[in-house]
């Protein structure tokens, strides 16, 4: 990273880049709530074939005969979300559909917003491709010529469906991320709106990252965009997907989807960096299957929602095939942070890892809800799981929730958990070496999440340090 870039990144006030606001402009807005007429509407103003509306539709019916989840021990109240109060789509007031490709032609509004947001700085100096998605759409999408050539697609969603149907029709949720999931993802499935797709071409590895960043400007509506990843045999990838939302009265949904599907012997590494506002419910469904000797890996801080529930899920299904789980989440007061990983071993010599790394404060709740599952006949196969909680006073609270299943004698599982508060004696040696109280806490905090940001580029890892140095802003002492 340049001098400059370690300027722009380590001075910019993270506060006023994330929370402000811009005036509400759209070409296109859905009215509140979830009917079929709304489902309509939608898919009649993307223009979809008829076999994406009439999923739309079967997804719908899901919802509706679905429960919401509730009676989980200790799941974040979701009393306050309410479909019905919601816009579920908002279209920005973008002349070209599916985005531009020159950053000029965004309108100025839009492109202040990902100005100050750091995403063409990004852009110009570490990724491979970016896609902005401002609402419910694509805004801006671009990808490097070399890569462009050599046959990898990256693009929304919604040109996915028109320029590469067969393969959006093989995967959409059909075999990941059904609409019969959960509750949430039949209701992502009904009105999902933008997202990307990504293609790589068997062989093909990408040097650098591509990136994808959402951010809902407006108050009180849902953002329900889907990534889809079909990494073929021997291929290499590593997605970026950044979120934010400003501060409003009214509540936010963020219901999101993510469908990978990992080739054999292809590696695929997927890293989120999620800053939502304090009063949106982010309730995500992620989830990849990987075949033969392939890798996934899953990056992911959480923090600034009201409600979090996420638990990005892996299916190893061939012989030799591995998944890496490393997750951090951070919670502040009136903050629950519910987030986990699954995991199912479906074949022999598969391999899986999960760290997950949660700091909670002025009474927040932060969880990992986990759940490994190894098949019989799924000989050899090997599982760590390991959970640390920081806690900064005693009205905060952090608890495990494992979930172990286990039907094959002929394996290797492990877990352990831990969880204090930060030592007096720790602080107490920083400071005679010169660091005052607050800055002795924050450095621990930082060793505390190495983990995390060692897998990410220095940008993001620079970034996501200073988001949880934010949100300890006032809390130490």
């Amino acid at each position: 990273m340049s001098t400059r870039e370690e300027r722009h990144f380590r001075e910019t006030d993270a506060q006023s880049r994330f929370e402000f606001r811009k005036s509400q402009r759209a070409a296109f807005r859905a009215e509140r709530g979830l009917t079929e007429e709304t489902v309509r509407v939608i898919s009649a103003d993307k223009g979809e074939p008829e076999w994406m509306l009439q999923r739309r539709l079967r997804a719908l019916r899901m919802y509706r005969a679905m429960p919401t989840p509730t009676g989980w021990p200790g799941q974040p109240d979701l009393s306050g979300v309410d479909v019905d109060a919601i816009v579920p789509y908002i279209r920005p007031d973008v002349e070209v559909r599916g985005g531009v490709r020159d950053w000029a032609d965004l309108p100025e509004d839009i492109r202040d917003t990902f100005d100050r947001l750091g995403i063409p700085e990004a852009e110009r100096n570490a990724l491979s491709g970016v896609g902005a998605q401002y609402e419910s759409e694509i805004v801006y999408q671009n990808m490097q010529e070399r890569w462009a050539e050599q046959g990898v697609v990256f693009c929304d969603m919604d040109r996915a469906v028109q320029e590469h149907e067969d393969l959006v029709r093989e995967y959409f949720m059909t075999k990941a991320v059904p609409p019969s999931d959960n509750k949430f993802a039949a209701l992502h499935g009904a009105v999902w709106s933008g997202g990307s797709f990504v293609h790589v071409p068997e062989g093909v590895r990408l040097d650098l990252p591509i990136q994808a960043y959402f951010r809902m400007n407006s108050a009180g509506m849902g953002q329900f965009e889907h990534t889809l990843i079909v990494a073929e045999p021997g291929s290499e990838v590593h997605y970026i997907e950044g979120c934010s939302a400003p501060k409003y009265s009214a509540f936010n949904l963020h219901s999101g989807a993510v469908e990978v599907f990992v080739g054999e012997g292809a590696h695929v590494q997927y890293s989120t960096v999620q800053n939502w506002s304090k009063n949106t419910y982010n309730l995500n469904t992620k989830r990849a299957i990987v075949e033969a000797n392939g890798r996934m890996e899953w990056i992911s801080g959480s923090m600034g929602s009201k409600a979090t529930m996420l638990y990005p899920g892996t299916v190893l299904k061939g012989r030799g095939a591995s998944d890496n789980h490393v997750t951090i989440a951070f919670a502040s007061r009136g903050q629950d942070i519910d987030t986990g990983a699954k995991v199912y071993h479906n074949a022999p010599d598969t391999k899986s890892t999960v760290v997950s790394k949660s700091i909670s404060k002025d009474g927040g709740r932060t969880n990992y809800r986990g759940l490994v599952r190894i098949a019989h006949g799924a000989r050899d196969a090997a599982c760590s799981v390991e959970c640390d909680a920081l806690m900064f006073d005693n009205e905060s609270t952090s608890d495990t929730m494992p979930h172990i299943e286990i039907m094959d004698s002929r394996v290797d599982v492990a877990h352990e958990a831990t969880v204090g508060r930060i030592g007096d004696e720790d602080v107490f040696y920083l400071q005679s070496r010169g660091l005052d109280d607050d800055d002795a806490k924050q450095l621990i905090v930082s060793g505390f999440i190495e983990p995390i940001t060692e897998e990410l580029p220095i940008e993001y890892a620079v970034e996501l340090n200073r988001l949880v140095e934010l949100e300890m802003e006032g809390s130490l002492g």
